[in-house]
């Protein structure tokens, strides 16, 4: 009976913080198997290695970022879809306003299609940089992407690679702008609004408008497309994201 008290008392005394120490790093080796450890954050990846994991969830990056460049690169891309659709500068509200009370609206709607339409012949060229950020991804990074938010792999890649994509897409933007004749909307609706009297000036940056607002689109898409390989099966296209996610 003395020896069951000493026993019981013994397992009730706090960790050494050493012991402790060692019992994190055992949990964090186990993980790095892909084993699940009560305390160690998350089931997923259970049974698999760490470059297995690795993988699996590059391959679910590569797919979302694929699916949202094919989703946004195209016609109607961002100009057909409320959730992206590229509205025109803040700085250029007062303009649009100013042109509906006498009759120009359609001034403003003309160069909102056409910035619209540039971002949507700018996007492809995003496709490369997020192939390469998702391939310099880290065993690391995986870890703490797989068992983290529906939108963690999506915050990873806007960290890494969302400068790149921006300062990528300006010349695309601006030679898109060109090609869509949004210059040219945009100037001769400005030469309608200075001829209202009283107006007061206004100015937008289109071009740094139109790729921030592209870049936001594209991420959008690719923590969509994240979220639902997370949630549902049927999204898991192969058999190492089945595992990985399943």
């Amino acid at each position: 009976m003395k020896r069951r008290t000493i026993l019981l008392a013994a397992i009730a005394l706090p960790v050494p913080a050493q012991a402790q120490s060692l019992l994190d790093q055992g949990r964090n080796l186990l993980n790095q198997g892909g084993v699940s450890v009560p305390g160690a954050g998350g089931t997923r990846g259970r049974g698999l290695s760490a470059g297995e994991i690795a993988q699996g969830l590059k391959d679910a990056l590569e797919k979302g970022a694929a699916a949202a460049v094919a989703r946004l690169g195209r016609a109607d891309g961002f100009l057909g879809d409320a959730a992206v659709k590229i509205p025109l500068p803040d700085t250029l509200a007062r303009v649009q306003s100013a042109l509906q009370t006498v009759g120009l609206s359609g001034m403003a709607d003309d160069l909102q299609t056409r910035l619209n339409r540039a971002a949507e012949q700018a996007t492809p060229v995003a496709r490369d940089i997020f192939l390469r950020a998702i391939r310099a991804m880290t065993l690391s990074d995986a870890q703490g992407i797989l068992n983290g938010p529906n939108d963690a792999a999506t915050s990873y890649l806007r960290r890494t690679a969302g400068g790149d994509i921006g300062n990528l897409m300006r010349p695309p933007i601006d030679r898109a702008l060109q090609n869509v004749g949004a210059i040219q909307s945009y100037e001769k609706m400005m030469g309608a609004y200075r001829n209202i009297p009283g107006v007061p000036d206004a100015r937008g940056d289109l071009a740094d408008w139109t790729r921030d607002k592209g870049v936001d689109g594209i991420f959008h898409y690719v923590a969509r497309e994240e979220a639902d390989i997370r949630a549902n099966p049927a999204a898991r296209t192969t058999e190492l994201l089945r595992k990985v996610f399943g």
